[in-house]
């Protein structure tokens, strides 16, 4: 099977959430024997050393370099029209010419869009289905930025949402099948397009990579992972120093709190000036961090769709503390886990309990790396996508039926 791949970041380095998933998707379908040819933008040195790791497994790779400055203009630009602004932020006109190209020149047996900002590039492919994931709804996101930001920001988040939130009804109409990543996103899809096909596949975890250290842990270090260039990671570290930390300092004055992400901007360096509050920066493995802490925080306000931030924690035995917004995300309810809060003094009283409990600590520890090793690797993951892409093919012609299912099933 014919696959051509759009992505809105090259997928190596593999850095994120985003990245991660996109990268699994073409080393299944490119594992599985598929012809695919992934076609992105890139931004940095690192990602165009990485185009030759994914030729080395069989994907054809089409990037266009774009220019940050550029690419800021045209969100600008797109300000005062109907298409979103971050539309334009990945968009490139070489490579809009290229896939036009690819479309014109083969013969697709499946398009596959990851990530709504890349959807313009194919909207028209003529005789190939095309699947576009979604992954998280990005319209609630801006929207629940504008709740967070004061004016002017939070009217110019408002709009982007807005606009975000109709361009996701038109595409979801426009393609043959839409996915997102959980449960809470699919509802959200179909809640702004009823009637439209859509399923959801979740991310994985690499459970031989992220797995329990064989060393003992910090008693008194709890850790939180995430891209601190992220907004909801920065405001989320932001909250729970200002309200959280010195409540549990002044109960135990050993505690230690590691704040571990690449690119943290100036508000969360300033973080590290607080007794007891330790802020990495880029750090080359993130597990030895992960497995030296007694536990992990996540205590994310603003939250859309999956963090494998947490299921990586938990894979590594590391119990979570998060909000109720992350649990949703994982789309299971109270079987999860997980130990939530969304106060301070839940927080609090969450923290200090589990790290006075090593019994209970050492149960939570064990239940949710097996938790993910039942529900969020990548092969069960894959499997999903294998059964919708079945799905979709089953909407088209009987040959595109055989091609698919034999290309995702079972090899001999």
């Amino acid at each position: 099977m014919k696959v051509l791949f759009l992505c809105h970041r090259f997928p190596l380095p593999a850095e994120g959430g985003g990245k991660i998933r996109a990268l699994y998707i073409v080393r299944h379908l490119a594992g599985q024997g598929h012809d695919v040819t992934l076609c992105s933008p890139i931004r940095s040195g690192d990602e165009a050393r990485e185009v030759e790791t994914l030729r080395s497994i069989g994907v054809q790779v089409v990037v266009e370099r774009v220019v940050e400055r550029m690419q800021a203009l045209r969100m600008v630009l797109r300000v005062p029209t109907g298409t979103p602004s971050s539309f334009g932020y990945f968009y490139s006109e070489r490579l809009s010419r290229d896939v036009a190209r690819l479309l014109e020149a083969e013969h697709w047996h499946l398009v596959f869009v990851h990530c709504s900002s890349m959807a313009p590039y194919v909207l028209v492919a003529p005789g190939a289905p095309k699947v576009l994931d979604f992954a998280d709804m990005d319209s609630q996101k801006w929207l629940d930025y504008a709740r967070h930001k004061r004016a002017p920001l939070s009217w110019m988040y408002a709009l982007e949402g807005r606009k975000l939130a109709a361009e996701e009804v038109r595409l979801a109409r426009r393609f043959d099948f839409s996915t997102t990543v959980s449960p809470g996103e699919l509802a959200t899809l179909e809640a702004l397009a009823p009637g439209s096909r859509a399923g959801w596949f979740p991310n994985g975890v690499d459970t031989g990579y992220f797995a329990p250290l064989e060393k003992p842990y910090d008693r008194g270090l709890i850790v939180f992972v995430g891209r601190m260039d992220y907004y909801p990671n920065a405001e989320a570290m932001g909250w729970f120093c200002s309200e959280v930390w010195p409540r549990l300092k002044a109960r135990r004055a050993d505690l230690m709190l590691r704040i571990v992400g690449a690119n943290p901007p100036r508000a969360v360096r300033r973080l590290a000036a607080i007794d007891g509050v330790e802020v990495t920066g880029t750090v080359p493995d993130v597990r030895p961090h992960v497995g030296a802490a007694a536990l992990s925080i996540a205590p994310l306000r603003i939250a859309r769709g999956m963090q494998n931030k947490v299921l990586e924690c938990m894979a590594m035995g590391v119990p979570v503390v998060t909000t109720r917004l992350v649990r949703q995300g994982l789309g299971v309810s109270d079987g999860a886990p997980i130990r939530v809060a969304d106060t301070a003094g839940e927080y609090v009283d969450a923290v200090l309990s589990l790290l006075a409990d090593d019994d209970e600590r050492s149960r939570l520890a064990s239940a949710s790396r097996a938790f993910v090793e039942a529900r969020f690797t990548w092969p069960i993951a894959m499997a999903r996508l294998d059964s919708i892409l079945r799905s979709v093919a089953r909407a088209r012609s009987e040959p595109d039926e055989e091609r698919i299912a034999s290309a995702t099933g079972p090899r001999g």
